[in-house]
């Protein structure tokens, strides 16, 4: 945001950092978006921290954390469109609807460049998604994914989620690759769940890159070991 100092590559601000300011962080795999809070906690000492958009542990991706007093601008934050980049493993389904998941379905049916593409592009635009179970949304309290975890499934309300623009970057023999232009609240792995459907077979999401939301973007985003760095080195 205008009025908030934001660290990025492009952007070195150094000791002593005003009271408020925005980090971009390009979270690594098998990082959680909770262990970059912690990290960045311990390094700034700084006890309040958040962020605006959880990744999962898999995916990888810009990370847009907010520092002090800038943590009021969160849910404005929130609701800016993302860009993801991602992977598309075909013929196969998951109990999570991606790689961290149990293969629950397999199928043999294999679809032509001309079926991959039409079928990719019939969900540009705005439509219902019914999120996944394996999600942090909660319903009576719990989380879902808990529920998931326990083998329990319940009902879910659709939601309204827009598609602004889908690209195939490249298909393979069992992969198509995707990069995605969506409003706040899309799930990702749906969508590739849904194309599976679509396809008559099965898909789930294979890789996952968060490459931009709103105005900023992982291109200028610090890898969390690089912006302990900086801080290490303009502290001194």
């Amino acid at each position: 945001m205008p009025d908030t100092p934001v660290i990025s590559r492009k952007n070195l601000l150094t000791f002593p950092y005003p009271e408020g300011f925005i980090v971009l962080i390009d979270k690594e795999p098998d990082w959680t978006s909770f262990d970059v809070v912690a990290k960045l906690r311990k390094i700034l000492m700084i006890k309040k921290i958040g962020h605006a958009g959880t990744l999962d542990p898999f995916a990888t991706g810009i990370l847009i954390m907010l520092v002090g007093k800038a943590t009021k601008i969160q849910d404005q934050l929130m609701l800016s469109d993302k860009v993801y980049e991602a992977v598309l493993k075909l013929g196969e389904r998951t109990d999570s609807f991606d790689v961290t998941g149990t293969v629950i379905s397999t199928s043999h049916k294999t679809a032509s460049e001309e079926e991959i593409k039409n079928a990719v592009m019939s969900f540009a635009g705005e439509s219902l998604q019914l999120p996944p179970m394996f999600s942090a949304l909660k319903k009576d309290g719990k989380k879902l994914y808990e529920l998931a975890r326990k083998g329990i499934e319940t009902e879910r309300e659709l939601r309204k989620i827009n598609i602004h623009s889908i690209d195939i970057l490249s298909i393979g023999d069992d992969e198509v690759t995707i990069r995605v232009r969506c409003s706040k609240g899309t799930y990702i792995r749906s969508l590739a769940d849904d194309i599976g459907t679509k396809l008559g077979t099965y898909a789930y999401l294979k890789e996952l890159r968060r490459v931009s939301s709103g105005e900023y973007s992982a291109d200028d985003a610090f890898k969390v070991g690089e912006f302990i760095e900086h801080v290490r080195q303009s502290d001194q």
